[in-house]
């Protein structure tokens, strides 16, 4: 397998063991033009259709070609190209955010980190903003029973397969950037069908309420 970008990950099936071998690309970048803060002052149609359950298969190898694809592409940056989009959208936001989020100057923070992580692996933000509450409920703190960490809860063992041990899974913009990628890569394996995809980033492959819980999250968002 060739070496492309290197991160839209984590197991196929499972939270607890590595993922399967599988072609992907992607990209991933920065976000928020409109972004006087930076990282660090931060912390169509869907069907869904399960067809026949399938069994969840335990994987143990990493795939070299995600991990390629994250390594290359973590300092990338991307802003917002319209200003007047991006604070429009910012304000849309912030006012839905306010529930779970106190702080104006956070949630706006947050925002933008989640906009320019999403629009750089080429993500719907108000997607992303629906895994997060499904995930951790914006808690960039929460730690899973099984050691997933962080605001899209991601596994650790990614910071070593991408050689990037000294990583933060609790900074935001760091666990967004491994998040964001890791749906990409799982929308696009996929083929576009985001109850499978959202199964895997779950690593609930064969069933699909994670997937329903989600997509109902999505429809507040949007």
């Amino acid at each position: 397998m060739s070496a492309l970008l290197a991160m839209r990950w984590l197991a196929v099936n499972s939270r607890h063991q590595a993922p399967q071998a599988c072609a992907l690309a992607l990209a991933c970048g920065l976000l928020v033009g409109a972004a006087e803060l930076s990282a660090e002052q931060m912390a169509g149609n869907i069907i869904l259709t399960p067809a026949t359950e399938q069994p969840i298969i335990p994987q143990s190898t990493v795939d070299d070609e995600l991990r390629q694809l994250l390594k290359n592409h973590i300092e990338r940056a991307d802003s917002f190209t319209d200003r007047f989009d991006a604070e429009a959208w910012l304000m849309l936001m912030d006012t839905r955010l306010a529930r779970y989020i106190k702080s104006p100057d956070e949630r706006l923070a947050l925002l933008r980190l989640i906009h320019r992580e999403a629009t750089a692996a080429d993500v719907k933000p108000e997607l992303v903003l629906a895994v997060i509450e499904t995930e951790s409920h914006f808690d960039r703190f929460a730690i899973s029973p099984v050691g997933a960490m962080g605001i899209m809860q991601i596994m650790p063992f990614w910071k070593n397969e991408i050689g990037r041990p000294e990583d933060n899974l609790i900074d935001a913009a760091t666990n967004l950037r491994y998040g964001c990628i890791i749906l990409k890569h799982y929308i696009d394996i996929a083929d576009g069908r985001l109850a499978e995809a959202l199964a895997r980033y779950n690593g609930s492959y064969g069933s699909y309420r994670y997937s329903a819980k989600v997509m109902d999250a999505w429809e507040r968002w949007r």
